[in-house]
């Protein structure tokens, strides 16, 4: 089986977000114990399992190093440049992923790749205890939706500074959390950092579900509908997003670092 290791959401090695892209030869080839097993091996945030259905279409899955999870941004974008790059599937060509979070559609504009996902609108929801103190903050904003906890602190220099207590945040219920500000930069819109210990990543280098819940949010806030957002991780990367009613467009680039033979 062909593996890889691509870096979703930038166009230089090293930097965005490395996902696992493992390509399987035959329905059912391995267990869901197995490809929990190689995510571990492979020890990145997400690794990403493709099963080829029909030309152009997909089954797909995702596990962090510990746990599958229903929708992950930058592995699916680095499933997609593997197939536009290494598998030679057309440009102009739609790849869709059938996928627990529904059928995904992937697209390319000039160099960059984009993801047609559904959005995540967070809600006002009440303050979990001890989700502030873990984070180490005060903040005027804190929403929810299905997946995460949304903080919105004052600034991004705030933003840049959080060392939050992985071991306390843990224990919070959701997937994770994101925290967000506007930005400081010009031609930034917003900065967000991401949090998941409690599915075995402290913080994620850039999250593309998360942004299915950050483009509605600041949405609401900033009255418009596009934006270029960074991901203020140690590797950083830039999200472009774009909203279109119940569905979130995530755009970025990619960088195969490594590729080949999965011998188990």
């Amino acid at each position: 089986m062909k593996i890889y290791t691509v870096d979703a959401f930038t166009s230089e090695a090293f930097y965005g977000n490395p996902a696992g892209v493992c390509l399987l030869e035959e329905p059912d080839q391995k267990s869901a114990a197995w490809m929990q097993q190689t995510a571990a091996e492979m020890n990145l945030s997400e690794t990403a399992f493709l099963m080829k259905k029909r030309e152009q279409e997909y089954e797909i899955r995702w596990f962090t190093p510990s746990a599958e999870v229903d929708l992950c941004g930058h592995a699916t974008l680095a499933s997609a440049h593997v197939l536009w790059e290494e598998m030679k599937v057309p440009d102009a060509e739609t790849v869709t992923f059938h996928s627990a979070s529904g059928p995904l559609t992937a697209f390319k504009k000039e160099k960059t790749i984009w993801l047609d996902f559904p959005s995540e609108p967070p809600e006002p929801a009440p303050l979990q205890e001890g989700l502030l103190e873990a984070l180490g903050v005060e903040a005027p904003s804190v929403e929810q939706n299905r997946m995460d906890v949304i903080v919105e602190v004052d600034s991004e220099q705030t933003l840049r500074s959080l060392v939050p207590d992985m071991k306390a945040l843990a224990q919070h219920t959701t997937r994770g959390c994101i925290v967000t500000s506007l930005s400081e930069e010009e031609g930034i819109d917003f900065v967000s950092r991401c949090f998941f210990p409690a599915i075995g990543v402290d913080e994620d280098p850039v999250t593309g579900s998360a942004h299915c819940a950050l483009g509605p949010y600041w949405a609401k806030r900033m009255a418009k509908q596009h934006f270029t957002a960074r991901q203020a991780s140690t590797r950083e990367g830039v999200v472009k997003v774009e909203m279109h009613r119940s569905r979130c467009h995530i755009g970025g680039r990619a960088v195969t670092v490594m590729k080949g033979e999965w011998l188990v």
